[in-house]
C-alpha cells in the first residue's frame, strides 16, 4: 500500500507550514487566529443584519387603500 497524490500534498503541506515560516510559526497562528475571529464576527454582523430586515414594521406602503 503506497502513498496517494493527496497524502503526499498533505505532507508537504504540513512540512511547508512548519519549516517554511522559519521561526515565524507564532505569528502565523496569530494571522490564522484573527481571520478565525473576523470571519466568526461577520458572520455574525451578517446574522443581526438578517434580523433586523426581517423586524422592520410593515410601512405605509404595504397598507391596502
Amino acid at each position: 500500500m503506497g502513498l496517494s497524490f493527496w497524502h503526499v500534498l498533505i505532507v508537504l503541506l504540513v512540512v511547508l507550514i512548519l519549516f517554511g515560516a522559519k521561526g515565524k510559526i507564532p505569528q502565523v497562528m496569530n494571522d490564522l487566529g484573527k481571520g478565525i475571529r473576523s470571519f466568526k464576527s461577520g458572520m455574525e454582523e451578517g446574522k443581526s443584519t438578517d434580523t433586523q430586515t426581517q423586524q422592520l414594521p410593515p410601512s405605509d406602503k404595504d397598507k391596502p387603500t
